[in-house]
């Protein structure tokens, strides 16, 4: 990537992992359906109504809004409430990069080098200092369903890859609006039909600024920004930048809730980082090489 674009990516990162932290504040007002319900209802409308839709097929918008909304945020969200700390699920939602690379491979043809292995390796033996671990942080529970929501977050990413390069904040915008249904479906079935009028009714500032910062700042720039640099890059190339996401997700846990950093934790993410830095260093020497 260009200097520029590699900014634009962290820039990205950086909003995806104090998110974690924003999601926590929100699950404290509403159970994890309904609060998702809201994130992309938000994302859809109103600028649906002012964003052209991007010349994509309707399967290709459906697909991507399901996986991402309720693939990946409605499990990550029903994780987060009391299986998984925010810090830890930063760091295993990021599993993604090597679901986005596997599927990839399989789907688009890309190649897979030596070095994206290490990296890979590198990332399981933090996942396995996480899952000896297990404890009131973090569940195995927990981890199975971050582990499902990072399938369908690499899944969302080839999707996005396919589209091409079209207007990526029409294509979130009219997306999000298919992750609404099956979401509302999920929280009247498993929350009640009073749990989002509940919620709406004892909501403050705070749970207020928590969906809109999910719906702008998270959904529209986090994720548009990201699918554009993924129609122009290849999923090994962009992918790991991700990576990095753990180190703003268990820093703004620790400073914002409290949550601890015990030396395991800090092993684990080292050892995602450092998959991490074999992949951008082995990605930059195959483009120097080429």
């Amino acid at each position: 990537m260009t200097p520029l674009h590699l900014l634009l990516a962290i820039a990205v990162v950086f909003v995806w992992g104090t998110n974690f932290v924003v999601i926590k504040l929100g699950l404290a007002s509403l159970p994890p359906f309904a609060f998702a319900t809201l994130r992309f209802l938000f994302s859809a409308l109103p600028w649906l109504l002012f964003v052209k839709r991007p010349q994509v097929p309707w399967r290709t918008l459906i697909a991507f809004g399901v996986l991402l909304g309720d693939g990946m945020f409605g499990v990550l969200f029903y994780a987060m409430r009391a299986d998984i700390s925010p810090g830890l699920a930063s760091l295993v939602v990021q599993v993604q990069v090597f679901f986005t690379i596997g599927l990839s491979m399989v789907l688009l043809s890309e190649r897979v080098r030596a070095y994206q292995l290490a990296g890979l390796a590198l990332c399981v033996a933090g996942l396995g200092v996480i899952l000896w671990h297990v404890d009131a942080s973090v569940t195995v529970k927990g981890l199975l369903l971050s582990l499902a929501a990072a399938l369908s977050w690499g899944s969302a990413n080839v999707i996005a890859k396919q589209a091409g390069k079209v207007d990526m904040l029409g294509f979130m915008v009219w997306s999000s609006l298919f992750a609404v249904p099956p979401l509302l479906a999920a929280s009247l079935w498993l929350e009640g039909w009073d749990a989002i009028p509940h919620g709406l009714a004892h909501a403050g500032p705070g749970l207020w600024s928590a969906v809109l910062w999910q719906a702008l700042g998270n959904t529209l720039f986090g994720f548009g920004a990201w699918n554009w640099l993924l129609s122009r890059y290849s999923a090994a190339t962009v992918a790991p930048t991700a990576l990095l996401v753990p180190a703003f997700g268990m820093s703004a846990s620790a400073l914002y809730l409290g949550e601890p950093l015990q030396s395991w934790k800090i092993a684990a993410t080292l050892l995602v980082i450092a998959g991490l830095a074999i992949n951008v260093a082995g990605t930059r020497l195959q483009a120097m090489r080429a």
